[in-house]
């Protein structure tokens, strides 16, 4: 009798043991006054998440219960993201698996309230907007610390890749600029110490951070995750479309994929490769909203999704 209770508290403590937390957790962006912008909850940089439970149909169900409950706002299109789960991504006594999904929804869908706010993704990553061209912190800020960094390290090999790898993914030494290693960019300044969220984790009280607003926990990683593939996927896929307002002007497309690419297009080729791949159709109505002569408006034609090119669709980002 007595074993018996033994292994059952054995049984017990080896079960709490190997507990995991599954948690959703959702990127939820629009393009607001021109801004690519994310839904965090309350006055901290929080994204909006909650526990998986049995209740949840699917795990997109899931996220779309928890994000409507938390913040009120409905959920257009949706796809998983990545999964996070790092030992010591939260802490060292816990272990919590994050699903992160990325979801998209319309400016007019957009609002704030007392649960929830939206702020340009460029807040938590001055680095990423090049539509101005390269932003002064790149070369003021960022590349001497990392040169500083790279200077630091214990051997000549590591001090070489180390300034191979900040030169590819922020452009430095000729390179070219790539819109798409937002994610690359912010683990290698946070490998430097270089993010409130390295200082933080690793409990140092030497604050030498770059500009940029930190978020909790790893909510700032997974935000770069979301953006790395958002910007990939507008190139392949007309997932911009989701964006977008039923009827719109083809400058106003042009500046929603330029606010998510943080990088200008060059108009002819971008409308060009619009019309060549039949993505949209006139509606026969025009817009003076523009200030100018009035313009075109257009709609998604979405029979392009059920035609046998849609696997090829694609929208690159056209160099200006």
């Amino acid at each position: 009798m007595h074993d018996h209770a033994k292994g059952n508290r054995k049984g017990r403590a080896g079960r709490k043991a190997n507990d995991v937390k599954a948690d959703l957790i959702a990127v939820v962006v629009a393009v607001i006054n021109r801004d690519p912008c994310v839904l965090t909850i309350g006055l901290e940089a929080v994204l909006p998440s909650g526990p998986f439970e049995l209740a949840h149909r699917s795990l997109q169900s899931g996220v779309r219960v928890w994000v409507e409950q938390r913040t009120g706002q409905p959920l257009g299109y949706i796809e998983q993201l990545y999964t996070f789960a790092d030992r010591d991504r939260i802490g060292a006594d816990e272990r919590a698996i994050s699903i992160s999904y990325l979801a998209l929804t319309r400016e007019e869908d957009a609002t704030s309230s007392t649960r929830r706010c939206w702020g340009t993704w460029y807040d938590y990553f001055p680095w990423e907007d090049h539509r101005s061209g390269t932003p002064a912190m790149v070369g003021d800020v960022l590349r001497p610390r990392l040169f500083d960094w790279a200077h630091n390290a214990a051997d000549s090999a590591t001090r070489l890749e180390r300034r191979r790898r900040a030169g590819v993914a922020f452009g430095f030494d000729d390179r070219a600029w790539n819109e798409e290693l937002a994610l690359q960019r912010y683990e290698l300044l946070y490998e430097a110490g270089l993010v409130e969220e390295a200082t933080r984790d690793h409990g140092s009280t030497a604050l030498v951070s770059v500009p940029g607003r930190p978020m909790i926990a790893d909510h700032r990683r997974i935000l770069a995750t979301g953006i790395a593939r958002l910007r990939s996927k507008i190139k392949y896929r007309p997932v911009v479309f989701e964006l977008m307002p039923p009827v719109f002007t083809l400058l106003q497309l042009q500046r929603t994929v330029e606010a998510l690419a943080g990088r200008l297009i060059n108009k002819p080729n971008f409308r060009r490769l619009v019309e060549q791949q039949e993505l949209v159709e006139e509606t026969g109505e025009t817009s003076v909203e523009t200030g100018g002569r009035p313009a075109k408006l257009y709609r998604f034609r979405h029979a392009v999704l059920d035609e046998s090119i849609a696997a090829g669709t694609k929208l690159p980002l056209a160099r200006g």
